[in-house]
């Protein structure tokens, strides 16, 4: 997977706090590198959004099949448009869901 850049640092994207929202994934046998794949095109737009603050996504080295999502959001409205956003659709839920043998999320609120 290719990873990007974004011009803010960590410490200005958690200023101000938000919702953070964290998730695993792991790929059923066979689909690891479809789902990086998928990943690659839908991580910039996703870093994009007016409402994210720092989208991350990382691959696991001693288990290629398993992703983890670090996302920080403005607010739940701004998550909300996220999940509602073209992107979203076309690549996670359209594509990439399907692939999955698990997947697990929880939110947190940044203190």
């Amino acid at each position: 997977m290719n990873h990007y850049a974004t011009q803010k640092s960590i410490s200005d994207a958690v200023d101000g706090g938000g919702l953070l929202v964290v998730a695993q994934w792991e790929a059923k046998p066979g689909e690891a590198d479809r789902i990086a794949g998928i990943l690659d095109r839908f991580l910039p737009e996703a870093q994009r959004e007016d409402g994210v603050k720092l989208f991350l996504i990382s691959r696991a080295t001693d288990n290629p099949a398993q992703f983890l999502f670090y996302e920080l959001f403005r607010d739940e409205a701004a998550f909300k448009a996220h999940q509602e956003s073209a992107h979203f659709k076309t690549y996670i839920a359209g594509e990439a869901l399907p692939l999955l043998a698990k997947r697990e999320r929880a939110q947190y609120a940044m203190l």
